[in-house]
């Protein structure tokens, strides 16, 4: 019986390491394969001018012919195209005196061609003197080192679910650099050295370069798709034309006013609540105009002042309120520009401004009437101890009853304007305007509800609204957004119209932001005032519109027919957001935590699955 061969200490160490070095080697093989599974296409296939990758397609082209002059930014059109595609470019720098020296020598031989041509007695060739002047151009930038020289390769990967839709996007890129003079050709029988040339692995394995000098290669900068990114704002959303994101600080611009103008159900409520949220982070506060009762779940939620107006609550504010301000300029004028907010109410609530089968303006007061009106005004404010002197604006002001008794006992058309003023005094609509102030707005967020109102005393109420919150904001200056929902109301009467224009264009100097909402496109556009708005505004968001708004925002935008295009037809939550000269495509996204406090979608609040 064979006996065991009794091992060393030696050589069971070297048995011992033996097998632990094949269990890492296994261990090692294992984890490699494991990883190249994860990260691998499923399958490759290279063909002549296409290969696939799993199931998508990819075709790679180059550049090979350049104009004789490129501008600045002819790459954009590319690179902000709607289609998946990899660009790579390749750049070598180049010996100075070696450029320097075959430049020489191109000359002379351009030079000898023209005198043999000469002798010859043959026509010069433009091409040639072009040639020679271009080359001599670039031998003195070289020379005293303003210019530096280059070899330059461009290639484009494009990628498709199929080759007819690869062919497609191929025709597409062909035509954009067909329109600047660029040819480009497919890499025929080298799709997979394409490949791997427009993969982020820097390797350059097609070689099809063009000589260039730096100003030729500093216009294929390809950072140029639009960008609205800010070191300091608040998010707005998703660039769509670059993926980044669209960081803003409204305030940094030459006024602070956002117009917002989409049809029902686009998101035009819920991208104004998200700012709104997002800026009270930054300490600004809200004021916000509610007409549809949409803001009480958000202001409940940070705690702010819901204020409800209707006949039936206790608010009350009195219009003939002045601004406590202390600026003595503002003080001096504050009684004289009340009187001017006050005239414009009373035409409101008098019937407005008719616009007549003929297309001619009724006023709602007789020249008689504005002149009666006014001194009625001036004797209320004086019977209460107002007057110019700013050192009488601490009195108690008047109230609508006050003026209602002036006018009654007053000559001329006095008692008559005081008939029509009744059922704001002691008829149906008195109490919540024909009373003294009970309401104080000190809160970071405070929104004004009027959808109990009734049709005819909404656009009234959101005018006194608006001139109390006026004589706030001057009063005490302070970061502030003011948001008017639904603001096509206040625009169908030429007063309130006025009045709205007159804040969007003084809010900068109070460092107030005015937010105009309106579905009613037509509407809101068809006024001169509401043209003017927009004009006074520096930012604009456009969501999905119909088709009728459309046209008329495309005259007033200067779309193009792309953006035309789009604009009828973006999902939920996109549109093009404009500031100052620069706009672009955006998504609005919010989180779970803000959309849970800002969606109106009944869906969405009992967590199913919905839009906003």
């Amino acid at each position: 019986m064979a006996k065991k061969k009794k091992l060393t200490a030696a050589e069971l160490a070297a048995q011992a390491q033996t097998m632990e070095d094949a269990e890492i080697q296994r261990a090692f093989e294992q984890g490699i394969t494991t990883l190249r599974d994860l990260i691998s296409p499923s399958s490759i296939e290279i063909h002549s001018s296409y290969f696939r990758l799993g199931t998508k397609y990819g075709r790679t082209m180059y550049v090979y012919g350049y104009p004789r002059t490129l501008y600045t930014g002819w790459l954009s059109p590319l690179i902000n195209i709607d289609e998946v595609l990899d660009i790579s470019m390749y750049i070598y720098p180049v010996d100075t005196a070696i450029v320097m020296k075959n430049l020489r020598k191109k000359v002379t031989q351009l030079e000898a061609d023209i005198s043999l041509n000469a002798e010859k007695g043959r026509i010069r060739n433009p091409e040639t003197d072009a040639a020679i002047q271009d080359a001599e151009e670039l031998r003195d930038a070289l020379q005293v080192g303003s210019e530096k020289f280059f070899r330059f390769g461009l290639y484009v990967t494009i990628w498709a679910d199929s080759l007819d839709e690869l062919n497609f996007v191929q025709h597409k890129i062909e035509t954009l650099f067909g329109q600047q003079m660029v040819f480009s050709k497919v890499a025929s029988s080298q799709q997979e050295q394409g490949m791997n040339t427009t993969m982020p692995m820097c390797t350059d394995q097609l070689q099809v370069r063009r000589n260039m000098n730096t100003g030729a290669i500093s216009t294929s900068f390809p950072f140029t798709s639009a960008d609205l990114t800010q070191e300091r704002g608040i998010l707005y959303g998703i660039n769509m034309h670059n993926n980044g994101l669209v960081i803003f600080d409204r305030f940094t611009l030459e006024n602070a006013n956002m117009v917002v103008f989409a049809k029902s159900g686009a998101g035009k409520s819920f991208t104004v609540k998200l700012e709104a949220l997002r800026s009270m982070m930054l300490g600004a506060e809200i004021l916000i105009i509610d007409p549809e009762n949409e803001y009480q779940r958000l202001c409940d939620a940070v705690g702010g002042s819901y204020v409800r107006l209707s006949l039936n609550s206790d608010v009350r504010i009195n219009p003939f309120d002045l601004p406590k301000v202390i600026d003595t300029e503002d003080a001096s004028d504050a009684l004289r520009a009340n009187l001017v907010t006050l005239h414009g109410l009373f035409r409101l609530m008098l019937g407005g401004t008719q616009i007549g089968p003929n297309g001619l303006a009724t006023p709602a007061l007789s020249p008689n009437e504005e002149a009666d009106l006014d001194q009625a005004l001036i004797d209320t404010y004086a019977r209460a101890g107002i007057t110019s002197d700013p050192l009488t604006h601490q009195s108690t002001p008047p109230t609508i009853i006050n003026l209602y008794d002036t006018l009654l006992h007053m000559g001329g058309t006095g008692p008559q304007l005081a008939q029509r003023l009744r059922k704001y005094t002691t008829g149906t609509f008195a109490g919540i305007f024909s009373q003294q102030s009970n309401i104080d707005i000190n809160n970071q967020m405070v929104v004004f509800n009027i959808r109990d109102l009734e049709d005819e005393l909404r656009p009234v109420a959101m005018y006194i609204v608006l001139s109390h919150i006026w004589n706030v904001v001057r009063a005490d200056q302070r970061k502030r957004l003011l948001i008017v929902d639904e603001a096509w109301q206040l625009m169908k009467y030429d007063d309130s119209a006025n009045f709205l224009f007159s804040l969007a264009k003084r809010a900068r100097k109070y460092y107030l932001g005015l937010t105009t909402i309106t579905q009613d496109v037509e509407d809101f556009m068809s006024s001169k005032m509401g043209r003017a708005i927009v004009h006074n505004s520096s930012l604009q968001l456009l969501l999905k519109q119909s088709a009728a708004a459309v046209d008329v925002l495309s005259d007033v935008f200067k779309l193009t027919e792309e953006e035309k295009k789009r604009l009828a037809n973006f999902p939920v939550g996109q549109g093009l957001f404009f500031a100052g000269q620069n706009h672009v495509h955006i998504q609005v996204i919010a989180s779970e935590t803000e959309e849970g406090l800002i969606t109106t979608n009944p869906a969405a609040r009992m967590n199913q699955p919905g839009q906003r």
